[in-house]
């Protein structure tokens, strides 16, 4: 019964560790990568990825509320990767983030119908929404958000685990 509550307490544990920033290097590598990918400006804007029980939701926001052209690249650019990703088209994030980025060749060869990608606008920004029913992708989702957190720590926050609401 103890293994069984350390082994629980460990897992509670190492989601609400923070994620360890990439190298300052790292960090300008990606940041002059992302440029090329991402039309919206990182100094306005914030990522929020937040991991959730069945997958995770990975937001981008303004930091000024008022500024409508950041928010209209932002919304442009998450509904062209959720259209990317639903395609298993994940090349994108390789540009910025290369090829061994952690999560990211489980997600690209998930089965057809075993991961949801869905597209959400926000008032300031928008959202991309990833659940699975199989505990290899929502691995594979959390994975892939600790790497993005990592590579984009000048840019990015943890949210707070929740229930996902459909």
């Amino acid at each position: 019964m103890k293994k069984i509550a350390l082994i629980t307490l460990a897992l509670i544990s190492t989601n609400v560790l923070a994620v360890e920033p990439a190298s300052e290097a790292r960090l300008d590598e990606v940041v002059a990568r992302g440029v090329h990918v991402m039309p919206f400006d990182l100094e306005k804007t914030l990522h929020v990825f937040t991991k959730v029980e069945n997958g995770g939701i990975q937001q981008v926001v303004v930091k000024d509320k008022n500024d409508t052209p950041q928010i209209q690249l932002i919304r442009e650019h998450l509904s062209k990767i959720a259209r990317e990703f639903n395609q298993g088209d994940f090349s994108n994030p390789v540009k910025i983030h290369g090829n061994k980025m952690a999560g990211l060749e489980t997600l690209r060869t998930a089965e057809k119908g075993t991961l949801s990608i869905i597209y959400k606008e926000l008032p300031d920004g928008a959202q991309i929404d990833y659940t699975s029913e199989k505990a290899d992708l929502i691995n594979a989702i959390h994975q892939f958000f600790d790497a993005q957190l990592s590579d984009h720590a000048r840019h990015a926050v943890s949210g707070h685990s929740q229930h996902h609401q459909p």
